[in-house]
């Protein structure tokens, strides 16, 4: 059955290429699109005649005497699935509009197979999303749970390592489709939207590390050079079907070091990272109060801090990356250390300022 929300989008494309005023109808001789407003919701006999009859239906001058709501031109049936789902009509003399008729109704049924194409694939993408929330936070499965891996087609005898990737800017369902189109061959993996700007990769079997690399880089190399995405990538640990939640947290939490250099991290190759995700949000912004609350109210003081730091402690490097003499360096470390109560030549204070930036940063 045609729909008037799809009708409308018939309408409106078919009007830029003809000057003819059109309707659409439904299988009932309603008429649900029209390029005159004033017709939108009355009956038009000819297209239920058209209806009918199941084959195009003319309707010449004298029939608009004699049948409701008509005018002279010309009625096709529009077929979808091998069944009449509507009537396209176009006024004006029969045996000018003939000439196009035709090709307007075809034009209309395949944006008809188009729209339930299209739809059919959001819905696919809806399905597979749900079942993949469902399959990364938990690990007990049910019957229904298992029942509708087997009507998407997922395979969940075999091990998933899960990979998260963040980018730049929207993931949309087109790009995600290309990119499985492109990196998944076989059909094997799992490929989802995750939100606006992210996507989930259930990579099927244990691959190696060099190997999964590999494929990460191939992805943000596709994405940037193609739809130019910078891409950030998290990645899991390979695991049991039935742990893929571990593997999906341990590429959240990978993912969450990605993102400050929009780079390709393994969980595995965290360490310091590994701890600090366990910690409380609640718990680091009060460590970041305590510490290093008072010099966060001078931007200079923070940028020097966090460029001494990453310098390795070295002054000459910390003064010659910040382009300035190495007496006020020294004057601002000096100034830091008046304010939190902490020296930065010591080992225990320097790991305090590490994690307080840590957390400043999250």
């Amino acid at each position: 059955m045609m729909i008037a929300s799809l009708a409308d989008s018939i309408i409106s494309e078919i009007n830029h290429l003809i000057h003819e005023d059109l309707i659409v109808a439904d299988t009932s001789g309603m008429i649900i699109a029209s390029t005159d407003k004033n017709r939108i919701n009355t009956f038009h006999e000819g297209a239920l005649i058209c209806t009918q009859k199941k084959k195009k239906f003319i309707i010449t001058r004298e029939d608009q005497a004699t049948l409701k709501g008509v005018k002279a031109g010309i009625n096709l049936p529009i077929l979808f699935q091998n069944q009449i789902a509507g009537v396209i009509g176009i006024t004006g003399n029969p045996e000018r509009v003939s000439a196009y008729a035709e090709i307007l109704k075809r034009m209309t049924e395949l944006m008809m197979n188009e729209r339930y194409y299209s739809e059919q694939l959001e819905w696919q993408a809806r399905a597979l999303e749900a079942f993949v929330f469902d399959w990364v936070q938990k690990s007990d499965w049910s019957e229904e749970f298992i029942h509708q891996g087997e009507l998407i087609g997922i395979d969940l005898s075999i091990e998933r390592q899960v990979l998260i990737g963040h980018c730049s800017d929207m993931m949309t369902n087109q790009i995600l489709k290309e990119l499985m189109e492109t990196f998944d061959k076989n059909n094997t993996d799992v490929f989802v939207r995750w939100g606006n700007e992210r996507f989930v990769i259930l990579q099927a079997g244990k691959k190696t590390k060099e190997r999964t690399l590999y494929f990460a880089k191939q992805i943000s190399s596709y994405l940037q050079n193609r739809y130019q995405l910078s891409v950030a990538i998290g990645i899991g640990q390979p695991a049991s079907p039935k742990s893929v939640h571990q593997s999906f947290h341990e590429a959240e939490r990978a993912l969450n070091t990605a993102k400050k250099s929009a780079s390709i991290i393994f969980d595995d190759d965290l360490r310091l990272e590994m701890l600090l995700k366990d910690i409380k949000k609640e718990t680091k912004a009060e460590f970041v109060r305590r510490t290093i609350s008072q010099v966060m109210k001078d931007q200079e003081l923070v940028k020097t801090v966090k460029t001494f730091l990453r310098k390795n402690q070295s002054f000459k490097a910390t003064a010659d990356a910040m382009h300035i003499h190495i007496n006020t360096l020294h004057y601002r470390i000096k100034r830091v250390e008046e304010l939190t109560g902490l020296n930065l030549r010591h080992t225990e204070d320097l790991l305090i300022f590490h994690l307080a930036f840590l957390f400043l940063d999250e």
